[in-house]
């Protein structure tokens, strides 16, 4: 059974960084198994949307664009990365896992062609798609 994530409810939104590197220096930290990963994910959701906010919270990534709100988290583990979309309920096909709220998302150990261009989908619809504000 999938783990449920809370709610955005009591959670306070990340504040944009100022330093565009910050991101880039937070994915060489992860652990050297998740590493490529997280990478290959920023890497992703960087060439896909244009002009994003990018912030770090918790150990997580946060990307936004300003009339949107914060459309995507990436939420590394011991030994996957969930890539999450604040808005991935409006989707016509969502991402499988969550059910609190607009919030959708997925499990990741690895990334193959199939994943990322379904991901690549989902991250377009999420650029045009309001997420959390």
């Amino acid at each position: 059974m999938p783990k449920t994530i809370k709610g955005l409810a009591g959670r306070t939104p990340p504040v944009p960084s100022a330093d565009p590197d910050a991101i880039a220096e937070w994915c060489r930290r992860q652990m050297p198994d998740l590493q490529p990963l997280v990478m290959q994910l920023d890497e992703l959701i960087r060439g896909t949307v244009q002009h994003l906010d990018l912030a770090l919270q918790r150990n997580r990534a946060f990307y936004g664009l300003p009339n949107v709100g914060w459309i995507i988290e990436l939420a590394p583990y011991a030994v996957s990365v969930n890539v999450l979309f604040f808005g991935g309920a409006d989707f016509p096909s969502p991402p499988p896992l969550g059910t609190t709220d607009r919030t959708r998302y997925i499990k990741l150990t690895g990334l193959d062609d199939e994943q990322r261009l379904q991901l690549r989908s989902w991250i377009k619809l999420a650029a045009r798609t309001p997420g959390w504000l």
